[in-house]
């Protein structure tokens, strides 16, 4: 049995390892998180996930050695008359009680591998049957976290009947549609001849805010003929003015510049003969409570329709559902899901679908305008999670 350990930042990049080493019929014994040891645990240091695998799991029996077996193992006797210097010559007695100690030895050996299957089909569900192991490497390689891809599978082996569990690509349809049952969408932005609507954009910075602002006030102006104005308060990030400005002099829009509150709401009025007003907002660090309660009152003046949370979806999965919390506090409605074609893996976006009250309005994949955006579709996000469809 070649039993090692291995050890990676990633649950996808540890099972790598192990295919890679030991091949792909090695047997996960074990996972843990673990710290990167040493001194720098003491400042914070990177957590990691370990594996022990094994290629087989041989174990010897617990059943007693027969006589002929004893014969075979014992050492030869020494039948040399001459005495050796420093080295006695074994005794009969000697030899069984080494051969106790073996049996012994190999009993517990026995009890710690034995122990070891155990918990890796409590843990890992070992017994799997191989179509489902390799949909949860799947997910894994989806970069869906280890313990929601366990419980996947684990629904999936409790509510599917045996013939599905044995097609792998019936399995995986099937957690497709579980996926779409995270997932709620809010449907695209109505807008209505004669009725205002103000939509601001809020978000981190870098997440694509001013981007996808354009290539909405693009698709209403253009396509649907409706009369769009722009309006930013994102007076902070350099050129960002410019930016915007250069995209409503080619869409032929109005832009408002807004630095207070009362000039938001001076500006709102005077836009009050449009179908469409979209505010762009400053990138504000979820962190920053201060900033966050200035893009509030903001928002306040502006008296918003809807307020987009704009993210990314190449963040974490943890920093995208902290950040969806964190902006909750500047009333956002809905939620934008931007550079799905930079992501390596979409998996990351389940705990926020998950967990998230905001709706889904829109998904983004690059940056042209006033293309590379779509309303949200529950069932094409779940086949671009799973990697059956191309984002």
């Amino acid at each position: 049995m070649d039993v090692r350990t291995f050890r990676a930042a990633s649950m996808q990049e540890a099972l790598s390892k192990v295919r890679f080493e030991l091949g792909p019929e090695a047997a996960v014994l074990h996972t843990r998180e673990v710290h990167s040891g040493g001194w720098l645990r003491l400042f914070g240091g990177r957590h990691q996930i370990e594996i022990t695998a094994a290629t087989q799991v041989a174990v010897p029996s617990r059943l007693p050695t027969p006589p002929e077996a004893s014969r075979q193992v014992a050492p030869p006797a020494i039948t040399s008359d001459e005495p050796r210097s420093g080295i006695d010559s074994p005794s009969p007695i000697n030899t069984a009680v080494d051969h106790d100690h073996l049996q012994q030895q190999l009993g517990q050996l026995q009890s710690m591998v034995e122990e070891l299957c155990h918990r890796s089909q409590r843990e890992r569900g070992h017994d799997w049957p191989q179509e489902l192991f390799e949909l949860y490497t799947d997910l894994i390689d989806a970069e869906v976290t280890d313990e929601l891809a366990r419980e996947m599978i684990e629904r999936v082996r409790g509510e599917a009947p045996g013939e599905e569990l044995a097609d792998r690509m019936l399995a995986k349809a099937r957690i497709c549609r579980m996926i779409e049952d995270e997932i709620t969408v809010a449907g695209p932005i109505e807008c209505r001849a004669g009725q205002r609507r103000v939509i601001a954009m809020v978000g981190p910075t870098g997440v694509g805010k001013t981007t996808t602002i354009a290539k909405l006030a693009a698709n209403f102006r253009l396509r649907e003929k409706k009369r769009v104005a722009l309006v930013t308060v994102d007076t902070y990030r350099i050129a960002a003015v410019d930016q915007l400005r250069t995209y409503a002099d080619i869409i032929d829009l109005p832009l408002h510049v807004v630095s207070t509150p009362r000039e938001m709401r001076v500006a709102i009025e005077q836009l009050s003969d449009f179908d469409l007003v979209l505010i762009d907002t400053a990138g504000r660090s979820p962190r920053d409570s201060v900033r966050l309660r200035e893009l509030k009152a903001f928002l306040a003046e502006a008296q918003t329709d809807e307020v987009h949370l704009v993210l990314s979806s190449v963040n974490s999965a943890k920093s995208l559902s902290r950040t969806a919390e964190d902006f909750s506090v500047v009333g956002t409605t809905s939620l934008v899901l931007t550079k799905l074609d930079e992501a390596t893996g979409l998996g990351n976006l389940l705990p926020l679908l998950r967990h998230c009250k905001l709706r889904l309005s829109y998904l983004t994949n690059g940056q042209n305008v006033p293309d590379d955006i779509a309303p949200a579709e529950r069932q094409r996000l779940a086949r671009v999670v799973l990697g059956m469809e191309n984002s």
